[in-house]
C-alpha cells in the first residue's frame, strides 16, 4: 500500500488533522462545529441539553474496541442486550455479533467527525449512569424526548440518524447522528480496497478470516445505512 492520502487517512481514521477537540477527549469535525453549535443552540431553546457522548474516534482506539471484544475482556451483547458466551461462538459468529454494535477498526463512521453519539445531559437521572442503550431512547425512556426533538428538528441543521433502524447489520442506534454534508462525501470515497488494505497492515485479531468476509462484512454492515 502505498502513501495515503489525506483524504484517505482520514478516512480510515489514521489522522486527526480534520478535528477540533471541544475538551480533551472529544472531538468532531472542525467543518461541522457551526452546524453543531446552531443545532446545540435550538435544543437548549427547547429545554434539551443537547450533550456529545463520544465523537471523532482514532483507528487505534477502535482496534482497542475490537480487540478487547474479540478477546472477551470487553462483553459483547445481542440485539436483547443480553451478555453473549463469546467463548463459544464460531470465529465468524463472534465478527457477526461484535459487528451488531461496534463498527470495523478503518470504518467506523465516527473515524471521520462528523458522527457523535449524543444524549440530553439534563434528562438523565442523578442516579443514573447513560448506558447509550435503545430503550433509553424509547417512549418510556429517559431520552424520549430528545428522540422526538431529534425526528423533528435535525435535518433542519444537517443531520440524520444513519442508523435509525436494524437494517439487518448494524443495530438501532437511536443516539448517532451524522452530519449529511461530510459523511455523505466521506461514505462515497470509502472503500472496500481501502477498509482491505488497512486491515492488511494492522494486528487485528481475527484478520484472516475478516479479510475473506470483507465482501459481504462491507454490504451488511458498513454501506447499509439510511442515507439522509
Amino acid at each position: 500500500m502505498g502513501e495515503m492520502t489525506e483524504l484517505e487517512l482520514i478516512l480510515v481514521g489514521k489522522t486527526e488533522s480534520h478535528i477540533r477537540w471541544l475538551t480533551p477527549n472529544i472531538g468532531i469535525n472542525s467543518q461541522m462545529l457551526s452546524a453543531f453549535k446552531q443545532l446545540q443552540l435550538a435544543a437548549k431553546k427547547a429545554g434539551i441539553e443537547l450533550s456529545i457522548a463520544s465523537g471523532f474516534r482514532s483507528f487505534e482506539r477502535q482496534l482497542m474496541i475490537w480487540q478487547n471484544k474479540f478477546s472477551g475482556r470487553t462483553a459483547v451483547k445481542d440485539g436483547s442486550n443480553q451478555v453473549l458466551a463469546i467463548e463459544q461462538l464460531t470465529e465468524a459468529e463472534k465478527i457477526h455479533a461484535i459487528m451488531l454494535f461496534s463498527a470495523l477498526p478503518g470504518a467506523s463512521r465516527h473515524h471521520w467527525g462528523c458522527e457523535i453519539d449524543v444524549y440530553a445531559k439534563n434528562l438523565l437521572p442523578a442516579e443514573q449512569a447513560l448506558a447509550l442503550e435503545p430503550w433509553e431512547y424509547q417512549a418510556s425512556g429517559h431520552f424520549y424526548p430528545l428522540t422526538v426533538w431529534l425526528a423533528e428538528h435535525a435535518k433542519t441543521f444537517g443531520f440524520f440518524l444513519p442508523y435509525n433502524k436494524f437494517r439487518g447489520g448494524v443495530a438501532q442506534e437511536p443516539w448517532h447522528l451524522s452530519y449529511l454534508p461530510l459523511s455523505q462525501h466521506y461514505q462515497q470515497a470509502h472503500t472496500e480496497a481501502l477498509l482491505a488494505a488497512t486491515l492488511l497492515n494492522s494486528d487485528i485479531q481475527g484478520k484472516t478470516l475478516l479479510l475473506e468476509l470483507l465482501p459481504d462484512l462491507y454490504q451488511r454492515y458498513i454501506v447499509n445505512v439510511a442515507k439522509t
